[in-house]
């Protein structure tokens, strides 16, 4: 059997020869069929086991699994663990999974997973199956609305309270219950559905093959045949669902995968290689290569191949020994679309210590306790920061068969001795800080290649889940007004069937004559206005989606169409939202020349001058045009060390060589890498667009980049075909903080000067005290600014070998201590000091550059629109505060002069804030990091300038924004920031985009709209009155998300100005005339029971009451539905109407009292004038009144039309012909009367 195990092994990996060795694993935890389906399983991987082994084999194959994994507790039985989970299931029918998070910070073995920590579920559900009737019904009554007619209808099972058909009172409340609570099931199913697909994506995991007793080993192999591995291999990877992963595995991501958990980025390696493992080769060829791989840090040779003899070796020894293994790049790109909404690629770094390990040598980390730990700190919502480090401890066995510490750090001091590199160091214990760099956070996806990584949070303290929140069910303002309605004519009928058994003298059974008047007069509350509203609704959606000028709108709240016409503030996320998230550079100034969009060909001749200048001084000869130039030839061909082309006696450069520095710095200081597509073309990635917008303009002026790991760089010249190569040191990626980005590189030509640059881009604010002195700089970035083009300034500083030898020790030096300090609560900001003394002094100023971000079609009349109607608009996007500050200004989001007032980091480095007489856009400057303010006061100073300054747009960052919002000072700030025409919040995570939401409805009790596109704006859609979503680059659940689901922007306006009118003037119309249609027959009812003795006797009985409600006036009063008081055209030529409805006079106290006012004198009218009119014909009475209450509605409803329209026309010549109908039909109520 073993032998044929092994040969249906050996098939499997014959067509799939370059996949690693797989295995299955699965529990009892999520469904009772599991074991059965592992059962199945099994059969399939093992052909020829026995099925009456079945169970004994799962048991077995557990417990060595676990044994494997190194655990030590006692496998429990199947029966135990099968009694386990069913208890589990039981009591997760009443509760949600935990989502309580520690406070506390977690060290984490690896390769030892932990149930300490919740469990790695995704669950987007309000209902569970036994909570799904009472909390449905719980919303619905929790209204008196509803309440009320519950109530009615159960009154009618008393005898003695019994009037009219029971069907009459039954029916319409059963079937608006049936209809919410059947939409509430299917849309909470269909989320149980999408929970549970991701819930059981499978994900390798990959687990160390621990050894020991050759009988378990012997098991094993049987066990392990559907693993595929390889001989000699001390890992496998096992198949296990999302939802049990733990914290403390090792799990193996592919391209295009998405990331279960957050994640620590361990290794990588291309899509088209193979992570380092044995298996491959002989016994002593990989022992060997072990041994070279894991005890020595090996010189690779470089591009040309040259070795070390080589002067160019010499100098250039420290940037290769930190060149990682060929197979693995140590970098990968995500997608976090639908976490921060960005939808270029973010770029993450493994860790360098595990980059260098093979696979199997990761795995085997686990076998050891305590030999690697990853320390994380507590959970937390912001997705930009992470503190933690990384230990590896000292080997506990035989140097041979583990991977000593010292020889895997890239370690300074052993650089300057070749030879120290194949003697281990001592054995200590090494830190590495890490970052947000080196976290895959849930729910985003690997873009390429694969990785390994630790899982270090799970399930409810994932970042994704900590910055979302649970669905919750919107109630829309009209219905809560009508809700307050419904209370006082509650107290309003009360107070007329009391009176009217007052004026009785309490006779009799008094209290029954109450509750039975109570009945009578429950028409005044009519349940067909439910019914009415809930159909008026469906028609104003079946219009939206019909609307042919917003094509591809969605709605999916049916029951909130009346809120488009009462929104007051407007929060819109901005990339994919206003803007298209497609940058171009437009403007490049350089100090003395200035190109615009449309004189760039001239950088580029002006490029190729100096490329042959450059190439003329050096040798006077033309490289050949090959791509395969050396690196050696490219000191001819652009040599960073020498100062360019010079012009004139003094040596000045001319304008080319300064051209070509510029365009030089622009094509290297970025953080951009090139993908290789299928198609042979090739694809920027990069965390920023502008970076991507500024590599391919420096492309098509004829430099391109043509490939990049984390320690090289190759650009090509479109001149010649050459190829310069670099060698990357050091990057220092952009922040929120430093607002700026630099990185150091080295001519692998060597040049003049040794060839080590620190290249340097940032915002003008920074950059202006980084840069010499100059006297053009100011003015040209608000120049810019002004046209609203993202800025840029770039500089250079050329450094001697030993300049970058003291300042990189030190900066080594400084990360550790920094990352401690953090870890034990201190502030760490050693690290920028040390930047700023060794390279940020006195930088060469190259240029600006102006990138322009291309907005969404139609975004600057939109928003001029809505300024017009009164609505405020406020973007709110996880965007640097600059790049916000220029949209702002390019969408008219802020009008032509207003001044805009930037506050960053306030407390800590308080913006000075200017006179705001200015009548042109300007911006407030920070001050140096020494003038610190007290977080009390510089909040209050804000609050002060905002109390002055109510006309200026605030612009304010994220930390800024949640000091503010902190109680001591939250009511002031939102009190003043909801009276300005625009704020821009800045580097706001999903979850501050949602209370500010809910801040901005708390406070002002107004209704808030929110827009977005991302996934990233999910929580904002929910905690608003009126989610809107924009089907996008970024994807579907924005969309999905929201109320309404739009395609652009520029649509909003038709929705709110036109379609939103529409909807409350109609329903606010309907749902006063349907009060006033129960308002009527209830005071006809009154006058009659004062008349005959103040008798709880129904005037109206039987199908007079169903027909009232329904044949005899419900098309014409539902007919108001297709009114309109302006047409289309006014609406959208004077937005300002708008600002009345905001102010809801369609439906107030006031207009109820005026219909109340008519009911009353119209119901009175008919009932005396019936009386003393027809007193002859006393015994037709109610067939007289009746008559005239049904043409008295028809009447009314042709008053009330604005616009008329076909169906209503219709609507009233039909109700009227029935009416006259169904007086032959129906002779036992109006008698002798019909037959005249």
């Amino acid at each position: 059997m073993q032998h044929r195990i092994h040969r249906h092994d050996h098939h499997r990996r014959s067509y799939r020869s370059d996949s690693f060795p797989l295995h299955s694993i699965d529990d009892d935890d999520d469904n009772d069929n599991d074991g059965s389906m592992a059962r199945g399983r099994s059969h399939v991987d093992q052909p020829y086991r026995d099925d009456a082994n079945a169970d004994a084999d799962d048991d077995e194959q557990a417990r060595l699994l676990d044994a494997d994994a190194g655990a030590s507790t006692k496998h429990p039985t199947r029966q135990d663990q099968r009694q386990r989970n069913r208890r589990r299931r039981f009591f997760s029918l009443f509760s949600k999974p935990r989502t309580a998070t520690s406070a506390q910070g977690r060290t984490i073995p690896l390769g030892h997973p932990s149930a300490s920590h919740p469990r790695n579920l995704i669950r987007n559900q309000k209902y569970t199956p036994l909570t799904f009737l009472p909390l449905v019904l719980y919303e619905q009554f929790k209204f008196f609305f509803n309440l009320y007619f519950l109530l009615v209808a159960l009154s009618q099972f008393i005898p003695a309270l019994k009037i009219g058909f029971l069907a009459t009172y039954i029916a319409p409340l059963s079937f608006v219950l049936a209809v919410t609570m059947g939409k509430e099931g299917w849309d909470d199913w269909e989320r149980w559905k999408r929970d549970g697909e991701a819930n059981a994506s499978g994900y390798e995991v990959l687990r160390a093959r621990q050894g020991g007793d050759p009988d378990a080993a012997g098991r094993r192999e049987d066990l392990e045949a559907g693993a595929r591995r390889a001989p000699h291999t001390r890992s496998y990877r096992a198949t296990l669902p999302s939802s049990k992963i733990r914290v403390g595995d090792f799990v193996v991501l592919h391209k295009n995968q998405r990331v279960p958990a957050d994640l620590v980025l361990l290794k990588t390696w291309a899509g088209d290689q193979q992570p380092l493992r044995e298996g491959t080769r002989g016994a002593d060829a990989r022992e060997e290569e072990e041994r070279d791989e894991r005890f020595v840090l090996d010189d690779d040779d470089d591009d040309d191949g040259e070795g070390e003899d080589n002067p160019k070796h010499a100098a250039s020894k420290a940037a290769e020994a930190r060149v990682e293994d060929p197979q693995a790049g140590g970098t990968c790109f995500i997608r976090t679309d639908q976490l921060d909404g960005e939808t270029d690629w973010k770029l993450r770094v493994a860790i360098d210590v595990t980059q260098r390990m093979s696979e199997s040598d990761i795995a085997s980390l686990a076998l050891q306790p305590g030999r690697a730990t990853i320390y994380a700190g507590p959970p937390i919502k912001d997705i930009h920061t992470f503190v933690g480090t990384f230990t590896l401890n000292p080997p506990t066995r035989e140097p041979n068969s583990a991977t000593p510490v010292a020889t895997l750090i890239d370690d300074p001091s052993s650089r300057d001795d070749p030879s120290s590199r194949d003697i281990p160091l001592d054995a200590q214990p090494s830190v590495a800080p890490l970052t947000a760099e080196n976290l895959l956070w849930a729910n985003t996806v690997l873009a390429a290649g694969s990785a390994i990584g630790l899982v270090v949070y799970t399930g409810p303290e994932t970042r994704a889940v900590l910055n979302t929140q649970s669905p919750t069910t919107k109630v829309g303002l009209l219905d809560l007004e009508i809700n307050r309605l419904s209370k006082i004519l509650c107290a309003v009928t009360f107070a007329l069937s009391v009176g009217l058994v007052a004026l009785n003298g309490f006779r009799g059974q008094w209290w029954v004559y109450i509750f039975r008047f109570l009945i009578l007069f429950s028409s005044i509350i009519p349940i067909s206005l439910r019914v009415n509203l809930d159909m008026g609704k469906t028609v104003y959606a079946r219009q939206i989606q019909g609307d042919e000028e917003i094509p591809g709108t969605i709605v999916r709240t049916s029951t909130l169409p009346e809120e488009l016409g009462r929104i007051e503030y407007l929060l819109s996320d901005k990339t994919g939202t206003l803007t298209q998230n497609e940058m171009e550079l437009r403007k490049l100034h350089l100090g003395t020349m200035s190109y615009g969009w449309d004189t760039m060909d001239e950088v580029a001749t002006q490029l190729r001058h100096a490329l042959g200048a450059s190439n003329a001084n050096g040798n006077g000869e033309t490289p050949a045009k090959s791509p395969g130039v050396s690196a050696s030839a490219t000191q001819q061909f652009f040599p960073l060390g020498s100062a360019g082309a010079t012009g004139g006696a003094g040596g000045r450069r001319d304008m080319s060589s300064r051209v070509r520095d510029v365009v030089l710095a622009l094509a290297l200081c970025h953080n951009v890498t090139p993908v290789s597509n299928a198609d042979g073309s090739t694809t920027y990635q990069a965390s920023s667009p502008d970076e991507v917008a500024i590599v391919r303009w420096t492309e098509s002026v004829g430099l391109s980049l043509v490939e990049r790991t984390r320690t090289s760089m190759k650009l090509r010249s479109h001149s010649d075909g050459a190829l310069i190569s670099f060698d990357i040191l050091e990057v220092f990626p952009f922040t929120s903080e430093s607002k700026r980005m630099g990185i150091v590189v080295r001519d692998r030509s060597g040049g003049s000067s040794g060839g080590v640059d620190f290249y340097q881009k940032g915002a003008d604010v920074v950059m202006s005290r980084i840069v010499a002195s100059n006297d053009w700089l100011d003015e040209e970035c608000g120049n810019m600014a002004r046209e609203g083009l993202r800025t840029l300034v770039v500089g250079r500083k050329r450094l001697s070998e030993a300049a970058w030898r003291s300042f990189e020790d030190k900066y080594r030096q400084t990360r550790v201590q920094a990352s401690l300090g953090l870890r034990a609560g201190k502030n760490a900001g050693g690290v920028q000091r040390v930047i700023a003394e060794h390279l940020e002094q006195d930088l060469e100023l190259l240029g600006v550059t102006g990138v322009e971000d291309k907005l969404q079609e139609d975004v600057k009349s939109t928003l001029e629109l809505l300024r017009n109607a009164g609505i405020k608009v406020w973007m709110l996007t996880g965007d640097k505060i600059e790049t916000a500050t220029c949209i702002a200004i390019s969408s008219k989001l802020v009008s032509r002069g207003q001044y805009i007032h930037q506050v960053a980091k306030l407390g800590q480095q308080q913006a000075a804030p200017a006179a705001a007489t200015s009548t042109s856009t300007r911006f407030s400057t920070d001050l140096p990091p020494q003038q610190h303010m007290d977080s009390d006061a510089a909040v209050r100073d804000l609050l002060a300038f905002l109390r002055s300054n109510l006309s200026c747009c605030l612009v304010i960052d994220g930390d800024s924004l949640s000091l503010c919002m902190t109680p001591p000072y939250r009511d002031d700030f939102i009190s003043l920031a909801t009276q300005l025409s625009a704020v821009v919040a800045c580097r706001c995570s999903p979850t501050q985009k949602a209370d500010v939401a809910r801040q901005i409805r708390h406070f002002t009790r107004k209704r808030v709209a929110c827009i977005g596109d991302g996934g990233n704006d999910v929580s904002m859609i929910l905690a608003a009155d009126v989610g809107l979503g924009i089907v996008g680059k970024e994807g579907m659940q924005a969309s999905l998300a929201a109320d309404f689901s739009l395609v652009q922007f520029s649509h909003v306006t038709k929705l709110l100005v036109w379609h939103g009118r529409n909807s409350y003037k109609r329903s606010a119309k309907l749902a006063q005339f349907v009060i006033h249609r129960g308002l009527i027959i209830s005071i006809i009812q009154a006058v009659f029971s004062a008349i005959f003795y103040f008798a709880p006797i129904a005037l109206y009985q039987g199908w007079l009451m169903v027909g009232y409600a329904t044949v005899y006036t419900m098309a014409p009063v539902f007919s108001l539905v297709l009114d309109r008081d302006v047409s289309e055209d006014l609406a959208l030529l004077y937005p300002e109407l708008y600002r009345d409805l905001t102010k809801g006079r369609s439906l107030t106290a006031k207009t109820f009292a005026s219909w109340l006012a008519i009911s009353v004198y119209q119901g009175g009218a008919i009932m005396l004038l019936s009386l003393y009119l027809f007193e002859a014909e006393f015994l037709n009475i109610v067939a007289i009144s009746f008559t005239a209450l049904v043409l008295n509605e028809l009447v009314m409803v042709a008053l009330e039309i604005t616009t008329w329209h076909v169906y209503m026309v219709m609507s009233e010549v039909a109700t009227l012909a029935v009416y006259v109908g169904s007086m032959s039909v129906l002779p036992e109520y109006f008698g002798e009367w019909s037959e005249a």
